[in-house]
């Protein structure tokens, strides 16, 4: 039996509306309107895509939006100089800085120096604390949009076993703490799981993920999470975007594992649509909070 495809792209519109009567709701009360402002190093074309998308996104939601384009030969003292003076922006509610950045500069240190008010992303420590200890002032983007699907379909994790494969700062870390908690902002059905991390050096990974109720592959890996990998009938969340010779795939190999799994997410059209779903609701937080 063929899984249940889970439709990141029609579940992100529907958020897109509800955010936009709620920026809408915002703007009349306050005449305050939301900002981001994203920084941009260089000419990746991946990057470029990406902000477009958001540019486009902030415009459907009646948002604003700046974009500061710099050369790859910026210096790191140029971007914190940057990033200052958005920090400093009463205008400027959120701030996003492109990654990659280009070699010459320290990532860490750029999304370290963005204040923990603005940083829309939730990578700056003070936010990530604050997320471990259950009490965030944002989700980051990407896990929350994982848990969006997971509520939107109806996916209890609550007792269950999760395995995310891929430690990453960005997905795999935060969306494990995130799914541990007591509960989440949609409820402790999407939360309460016992969750395994696993990695490039876990031994035995098929054994692991063959446990799992729900699968979360974001290792960054063109179709590593092969159909052997799946127990029937489990969920599996595909994270990853690659780019290949036959065009963007993710980190499961789809047509095989849609026949063992019982739910699988599709790339693109999963998760991707959702992680700016979700940074444009973090953008409306940060307003409210700077507004008082």
């Amino acid at each position: 039996m063929t899984a249940k495809r889970l439709d990141g792209k029609q579940l992100a519109a529907r958020l897109a509306v509800e955010l936009a009567a709620d920026v809408e709701e915002f703007t009349t009360a306050t005449k305050v309107v939301p900002t981001l402002a994203a920084v941009l190093v260089g000419e990746d074309p991946a990057s470029q895509v990406y902000v477009r998308h958001k540019e486009r996104a902030c415009k459907k939601a009646a948002m604003a939006s700046r974009l500061d384009r710099l050369a790859k030969e910026t210096t790191e003292s140029e971007l914190l100089t940057r990033v200052d003076q958005l920090n400093q922006d009463p205008q400027v509610h959120g701030i996003l800085v492109q990654l990659p950045l280009p070699g010459q500069i320290d990532e860490t240190r750029i999304l370290d120096a963005i204040v923990p008010a603005k940083d829309v992303d939730a990578f700056h420590p003070e936010n990530v604390g604050l997320l471990s200890q259950g009490r965030p002032r944002f989700l980051p983007c990407t896990p929350h949009g994982v848990q969006q699907i997971l509520h939107h379909y109806d996916i209890n994790i609550s007792g269950k076993h999760v395995v995310v494969v891929g430690r990453s700062e960005i997905v795999g870390k935060p969306l494990s703490l995130m799914l541990v908690q007591r509960d989440s902002s949609m409820g402790p059905e999407r939360a309460n799981a016992t969750v395994t991390i696993c990695h490039s050096r876990t031994n035995d990974l098929a054994s692991l993920t063959r446990q799992a109720d729900v699968v979360v592959a974001a290792i960054g890996k063109p179709r590593f999470i092969t159909a052997g990998m799946i127990r029937p009938g489990a969920t599996v969340i595909d994270v990853g975007i690659n780019r290949t010779d036959a065009g963007l795939v993710g980190d499961v190999d789809f047509e095989a594992v849609q026949e063992v799994a019982g739910a699988i997410t599709p790339v693109p059209g999963g998760v991707g649509p959702l992680t700016i779903a979700m940074l444009m609701r973090n953008t409306l937080i940060a307003a409210r909070l700077q507004s008082g």
